[in-house]
C-alpha cells in the first residue's frame, strides 16, 4: 500500500472491501481458488474524457508468478464486454495510473497492451499527490 498513501486500519480495509463486494466491476482473483487479491475498474473523467480506470493488488504470496497481467486482461475484457452492451456511447479508453517507480506495476501495463502517455501529478488517496506514469490502452 506504499504507493498508494500506506497502510490503512482493519476497519477503512472491511469498508472498503464491503462496497467492493456490491460492485461488478470489482473482481476477486482466485488462484486454485484461493483468494490472491482484486482487480477492478470504475468510471471516472481525466482530462476531459471518461475513461474506466482500473487498478488491481496481489497478495504477495501471489506476486512474481503473472496473476496480476493475467487478471488485467480479464478486466479490460470485462469492460470490452460492458462498452459492446451498453447501447450508448461510454467511456472508449481505460487508462492506468501506476506510481513511477512501481516497476512491477508498469510491467503489467506493459504487458497487457497498454500505450505509457508519461509521467503526471495523480491524487489518491485524497489529499496524496504522487507521480505516476498514465498509460492509456483503447477499448
Amino acid at each position: 500500500m506504499a504507493q498508494v498513501g500506506g497502510a490503512e486500519t482493519a476497519e477503512k480495509i472491511a469498508d472498503r472491501n464491503a462496497k467492493y463486494a456490491l460492485d461488478p466491476n470489482q473482481l476477486k482473483i482466485l488462484v486454485d481458488g484461493e483468494p490472491a487479491g482484486w482487480v477492478g475498474v470504475w468510471k471516472r473523467e481525466w482530462r476531459g474524457e471518461p475513461i474506466w480506470e482500473i487498478g488491481w493488488s496481489v497478495l504477495r504470496a501471489f506476486q512474481g508468478r503473472g496473476v496480476a497481467k493475467t487478471a488485467t486482461r480479464a478486466a479490460i475484457e470485462h469492460a470490452r464486454a460492458m462498452k459492446a452492451g451498453a447501447g450508448a456511447p461510454g467511456p472508449r479508453a481505460i487508462h492506468a495510473f501506476p506510481n513511477v517507480d512501481n516497476a512491477p506495476s508498469n510491467g503489467v501495463c506493459r504487458a497487457a497492451g497498454f500505450t505509457l502517455l508519461g509521467e503526471t501529478t495523480f491524487e489518491y488517496p485524497p489529499g496524496h499527490f504522487d507521480t505516476v506514469n498514465d498509460w492509456r490502452l483503447d477499448l
